[in-house]
């Protein structure tokens, strides 16, 4: 079969093509807009359709060069570090530490899914976490790096199940999240800054508002480097003294945060809306590249077991998300966005949360506390709690 390899600056045009293909899509078909499904994943999964089409036909598969999107993932969740500030921190501390409670009851309910159904079923129990929170909560990154521990151990197949299961986990968290937050608005007449302060016919967005000038976007600019350049440093040590594999981005995030709070204390003006705009359009191509080199195929090849634990697991997230995390994060405009986030982290990594509380805070308005609070728990505490959870549960299945 031949195999069509795309170089890094091709790979970047094609994201950039698939997200205006998915803008354009969602402008076009109403039911994308209507429950806030993100361009990037519109145009991303579309993209993933046609490869795998081209593969099941034997015609040709399109592999491309990873290396942009790692950066861009990272310069997005640079950006999310850096609105990190000591006053917001003790405003949504209560937030943070609600949302990392209920992420670890989550991580427990998937790991006893995951384990029970595959045991259940035949397979190794041990498989059920490659289909529990390594994949889930984990995302890729934590599913390929136990699956090579996990093959080490004579576990057969747990890096194909984890990445299998991660790449359902990025679909469905994706496709999930924004119906569930839209549904718990409008069941609950729930009133977001754009309907409160806006006409029926005039909405405000964020291209709207905000302005700058080029010195201003070079300084925004200029400090995330110095954040990502430092915190992969940073990153690496972290790494080595606790024994734990972190994602590449969580160093950058610490040291922009420490940075932030610098520039706050010398009483310079932080140039915060820039930032947005750079993580707005890192985050934009990360996730078109990262869902178009999806290989869906992978799922076809399944077995029932995982493919019954990974229903379960979705329905799982549904029922506690709905029932549990908004009722318990305040039944208002902020616990629906959070909830949106919350399904994207838990199901496949906090790229889709971010991606997924853009989208409803794009029809109903911001939500500062939901982009503070769910990177603060998905991409930085909860990978601790995770590892940990993981380690032991494996240990004592072994």
């Amino acid at each position: 079969m031949t195999e069509i390899n795309l170089n890094m600056y091709h790979a970047v045009a094609l994201a950039a093509a698939l997200y205006y293909l998915g803008n354009l899509m969602c402008s076009k078909i109403s039911i994308f807009n209507k429950y806030c499904i993100p361009a990037p994943l519109v145009g991303g999964v579309c993209f993933s359709l046609v490869n795998t089409i081209l593969y099941a036909t034997g015609i040709a598969y399109i592999t491309f060069d990873s290396t942009l999107q790692t950066v861009f993932q990272n310069l997005f969740f640079t950006t999310v570090g850096f609105s990190v500030s000591l006053p917001q921190l003790k405003k949504g501390g209560k937030a943070v530490a609600l949302m990392l409670a209920l992420g670890v009851i989550i991580t427990v309910i998937q790991n006893v899914i995951g384990v029970g159904l595959c045991g259940a079923l035949g397979a190794d129990p041990r498989i059920g976490l490659c289909v529990g929170s390594i994949a889930m909560v984990g995302g890729p990154g934590t599913a390929a790096s136990y699956g090579n521990l996990m093959d080490g151990m004579g576990i057969t197949g747990a890096s194909v199940a984890g990445l299998a299961a991660a790449t359902f986990g990025l679909v469905a968290g994706s496709i999930m999240g924004g119906p569930t937050a839209r549904r718990c608005i409008e069941k609950y007449n729930l009133e977001g800054p754009t309907t409160k302060n806006a006409s029926a016919d005039v909405v405000e967005t964020e291209e709207d508002v905000v302005s700058s000038t080029s010195g201003t976007f070079v300084k925004a600019f200029m400090l995330i480097m110095f954040a990502l350049g430092i915190g992969n440093y940073v990153g690496a040590v972290l790494t080595e003294v606790t024994g734990l594999t972190f994602p590449g981005y969580i160093g950058a995030m610490l040291v922009a945060a420490v940075v932030r709070n610098v520039v706050d204390a010398m009483y310079n003006e932080f140039p915060m809306e820039e930032v947005d705009v750079i993580g707005n359009m890192s985050l934009n191509l990360f996730l078109a590249m990262a869902l178009a080199g999806l290989q869906l195929w992978l799922l076809v090849d399944l077995a029932l077991p995982m493919i019954v634990t990974l229903a379960v697991q979705v329905v799982a997230m549904f029922v506690f998300s709905y029932f549990v995390v908004f009722k318990v994060m305040g039944k208002d405009y902020d616990a629906a966005v959070m909830t949106s986030g919350f399904i994207g982290f838990a199901m496949g990594a906090t790229s889709n949360a971010m991606a997924n509380m853009q989208a409803v805070t794009k029809k109903y308005g911001p939500s500062p506390i939901s982009f503070f609070a769910i990177p603060m728990v998905g991409s930085l505490f909860i990978d601790f709690l995770n590892a940990i959870i993981i380690t032991g549960m494996l240990g004592w299945l072994s």
